[in-house]
């Protein structure tokens, strides 16, 4: 084919016939029958993956070999892919004077109908459906179709409508991880490439933020340990407001937000309000902050399981163990307070301790202690926030733990 007009053709109850059974016989009949068409196949054999489509009673399979144009009957399109030329040639034919569109995949310079190569992407508007067709080349359909959907599911698409042509608005909540934008999810970027406005944290990856486009309004609603300039009820009106709008709003958060984020409380306020939310998870600093200091938070004969507690509150009863990790987020306020706590319930005043500070940032640091001593290392060298608290054997894995040597 020199030229071609690209179509959206809906096969949803209308019948479509596929001789042949192979693999390629098999990926199509698959897409079709997805879009609702009712699928006959007639091939004297069929592959695996057609044969599971025959059982779960997705397409009827008649088992033999193509007995001519009355086979097509009532058919709205005609698929052909038997693996023998004159197979493929007489159904074609057949089609052609039935007036059918027929699909012959084993001709791509010369059918008369192609299927382009297709993929479905999940978009904050839903789903979308990239189609490419390369007129004789179906490998370059395929590269070009590849390299559109990575763009999009990866955010390197500019994906903003204007408000008046949007119904309804939506938010997202966003896990940025530890703060560097290489962490954050592909469906992150590609959210971040169809927001309006992004409400933003301090722990959120800021370079991302940096790159996004002078149309998107940046809501900072940061805190600092003491001090929350915007309180969260006002954080849960600001998402609903926007939205409400018909805007697109990503909440972008650090880490996960439903570690110790506060996203379960974001979602329920706007499911009330009758806004769409989506949640898209995080790599948490809980366990990606200790990776990156060396620190497993389980290992094998080391330690089998770990809990994450926040260190704005006094620590409930945990296993007092070295061998069951505690990782502290939010704890550098009331360490002293916490550590003591922790001696107290039972831990020994020689467990291993680390604060890894800045996490995957340029300036990270790590100290390392036990129980006893950590609280007045962490004065020596004026530890700050943000810095996540690991206390157990497997502080001993990491490489600052022998630089070290603690007492």
């Amino acid at each position: 084919m020199k030229s071609a007009l690209p179509l959206v053709v809906d096969l949803s109850g209308r019948l479509v016939v596929a001789v042949g059974g192979g693999p390629v016989s098999a990926r199509r009949v698959r897409a079709f029958a997805q879009e609702g068409a009712v699928v006959r196949v007639i091939a004297p054999w069929v592959c695996e993956d057609l044969r599971d489509l025959v059982i779960d009673g997705a397409v009827e399979w008649q088992a033999r070999e193509y007995a001519g144009a009355t086979d097509l009957e009532g058919a709205w399109l005609v698929h052909t892919a038997a693996g023998e030329p004159h197979v493929d040639r007489q159904v074609a034919g057949d089609a052609e004077g039935l007036r059918i569109w027929c699909v012959d995949a084993t001709e791509a310079s010369a059918t008369a109908v192609s299927v382009p190569a297709r993929a479905d992407v999940t978009t904050a508007h839903g789903r979308v459906t990239i189609s490419t067709y390369a007129a004789g080349d179906p490998g370059l359909a395929t590269s070009l179709r590849d390299g559109v959907a990575d763009a999009v599911t990866q955010g390197r698409l500019d994906l903003r409508r204007t408000r008046e042509h949007r119904s309804a608005g939506w938010v997202a909540l966003v896990g940025g991880g530890p703060g560097v934008d290489g962490l954050l999810t592909a469906r992150g970027h590609q959210l971040l490439r169809s927001a309006d406005v992004v409400v933003v944290d301090r722990l959120a990856p800021r370079a991302v933020v940096e790159r996004l486009p002078a149309s998107v309004r940046v809501i900072d609603v940061g805190k600092t340990p003491g001090h929350h300039a915007v309180p969260q009820w006002r954080i849960n009106e600001i998402l609903v407001e926007e939205a409400g709008r018909g805007l697109g709003v990503v909440r972008l958060k650090g880490g996960d937000p439903y570690v110790l984020g506060r996203g379960g409380e974001e979602r329920h306020a706007c499911e009330a309000a009758g806004v769409a939310v989506e949640v898209v998870p995080g790599v948490t600093s809980a366990v990606s902050v200790p990776a990156a200091a060396g620190i497993p938070v389980t290992h094998r004969g080391v330690a089998r399981g770990f809990t994450v507690v926040t260190g704005h509150e006094s620590v409930p009863g945990l296993p007092t163990g070295g061998d069951h990790t505690l990782v502290l987020l939010m704890g550098v306020s009331l360490l002293e307070e916490t550590m003591g706590a922790l001696v107290a319930q039972g831990r020994s005043p020689d467990c291993p301790v680390a604060i890894v500070e800045r996490g995957f940032s340029p300036t990270q640091r790590t100290t390392v202690g036990t129980l006893s001593t950590i609280a007045e290392l962490a004065r020596e060298r004026s530890v700050e926030s943000p810095a996540v608290i690991v206390v157990g054997d497997v502080v001993r894995l990491g490489p600052d733990w022998e630089r070290a040597r603690p007492a």
